[in-house]
């Protein structure tokens, strides 16, 4: 993989998502190009019934592509294929300069495991993970030698996230396009 990719993991109600999202903030705030990739365990949907790309959709169609003045959105139906490896999903990501991921557990990239007094009845993943390079938690919590981090000093995390990665302001994908 060459995009710069850290992730975020953890069990059920451990803050993933709320992390993610300040994380985005943060690194949005610093003036870098940053996506989000989401990996959902159940199905979800995005769009409607009675809506025309629902009923596009629901006649066959592979793919459906939504635009509008402010965003744009690609559906993918997998009909009976299987679902697509993470590099396959990572082609799909215009360059930036950070790729936030958010699950894909078992995937080979690093990640930070968020960890909260609501989730601490699972076993830490990083027992398991040597991927898992970083623990964020609320509350106290064993990192096994990690470097850990409250899971609100979003500064701090970002930080370590940048130097592990090798972002630094002079590698924005914003900034390049503005020097042009």
């Amino acid at each position: 993989m060459s995009q710069r990719i850290f992730g975020v993991i953890g069990w059920k109600n451990s803050g993933k998502t709320t992390l993610m999202a300040k994380l985005l903030e943060e690194f949005t705030r610093r003036g870098f190009a940053v996506s989000a990739l989401k990996h959902a365990h159940h199905s979800f949907d995005i769009d409607h019934p009675g809506r025309d790309s629902y009923r596009f959709r629901e006649a066959g169609a592979r793919q459906v592509a939504l635009v509008s003045p402010k965003r744009w959105a690609i559906m993918h139906e997998l009909r009976d294929e299987e679902k697509p490896p993470l590099e396959e999903v990572l082609a799909h990501i215009a360059p930036c300069d950070l790729v936030l991921v958010e699950g894909y557990k078992n995937a080979p990239f690093p990640k930070i495991e968020a960890r909260s007094s609501r989730s601490l009845t699972q076993d830490p993943l990083s027992d398991d993970d040597p991927h898992i390079v970083a623990i964020a938690f609320e509350g106290e919590t064993r990192t096994n030698g990690l470097p850990g981090f409250d899971i609100n000093d979003i500064g701090g995390i970002a930080d370590f996230i940048a130097d592990h990665v090798k972002l630094s302001p002079q590698v924005s994908e914003k900034n390049d396009a503005q020097a042009s």
